[in-house]
């Protein structure tokens, strides 16, 4: 009687858990596998996959200077907007870090951007700003600036693209603001006491205690990053333009797969791409035992 009990305890609990085994298997583990046999396949979608061996890595490492432009765009957006997003986002949660009354208010209001700003609305919304009779170029033509190219020159449509990403700041100032919720005013007060300015009391005390916090922003925020798709998709038209200064990994393995039907050259990339992100990501965490503070480890 009990053993059978048990069992039953058993097959209820697996029930429970069963939609995310086959969820997982269906959509996540399955998948991958096949895309990794398919990265070493020739396949359009209308043929059977044909086996190739490396040819697939031997064109994108050697044959392609699309692949290498799409990798370079890629880094210099993930370097640039990564770390700006960062740095406004806790500048923001430093000012919200207040008794303000209307405090919730302002964090839902700068959170809201987190929410819609990966849609095609606001990807088009973008667009229509940086257009040439846009907001943007009016305002800095009425101060003297002048109207710059947005869709004209390849790097003033990356800083635009970027620009986008650093509107989304809102889930990162969230994270920073209950980490500053958890930094107690008595080492704020003592400080003080002992004389220092608010600049040292951020580089001594803030920063430090935030440093775990920083360390799951950026690598959150980094991976997040590498994987951008539908606002260069929608900004620049799903041509990556102009000449190719908005074409990020994804969207350059977006049309390899879909619009020229690569499946297997796409797979390969898709591959390469989780190889460079984990690469990144262990880095990251190999370098944090230099600059991270754990107060639990007494800052070891």
């Amino acid at each position: 009687m009990r053993q059978y009990s048990s069992l039953r305890r058993n097959l209820t609990g697996y029930a429970f858990i069963s939609p995310f085994i086959i969820g997982f298997l269906g959509f996540t583990l399955i998948p991958m596998f096949v895309s990794l046999y398919m990265s070493f396949t020739s396949y359009n979608l209308f043929t059977s996959p044909k086996w190739i061996g490396m040819d697939n890595y031997t064109k994108m490492f050697f044959d392609d200077p699309k692949y290498w432009n799409s990798v370079k765009v890629t880094f210099l957006y993930v370097f640039i907007g990564v770390p700006l997003r960062l740095i406004f986002a806790l500048f923001v949660a430093m000012i919200l870090n207040t008794g303000s009354r209307m405090v919730g208010t302002y964090r839902t209001l700068y959170y809201l951007p987190s929410i819609i700003g990966g849609s095609v609305a606001v990807s088009i919304m973008w667009r229509n700003l940086f257009s040439n009779e846009g907001v943007i170029n009016s305002a800095m033509t009425a101060i003297g600036i002048g109207p710059i190219s947005w869709f004209g020159d390849p790097d003033a449509a990356l800083v635009m693209l970027i620009s986008l990403s650093v509107w989304q700041f809102g889930s990162s100032m969230l994270i920073f603001l209950a980490g500053l919720k958890n930094i107690s005013p008595e080492m704020y007060e003592a400080a003080g006491v002992d004389g220092a300015n608010p600049v040292r009391k951020f580089f001594s005390i803030t920063l430090p205690l935030l440093s775990p916090i920083v360390l799951f922003n950026l690598i959150m925020q980094t991976i997040g990053a590498f994987m951008t798709f539908v606002p260069a998709y929608i900004i620049s038209k799903g041509e990556g333009g102009p000449m190719d200064g908005t074409m990020l990994y994804s969207l350059y393995l977006f049309r390899q797969a879909f619009m020229f039907n690569n499946m297997g050259y796409a797979s390969a990339m898709a591959w390469v791409m989780l190889i460079m992100i984990g690469v990144l990501t262990a880095a990251v965490f190999l370098t944090s035992k230099f600059w991270v503070f754990y107060e639990s480890e007494g800052g070891k």
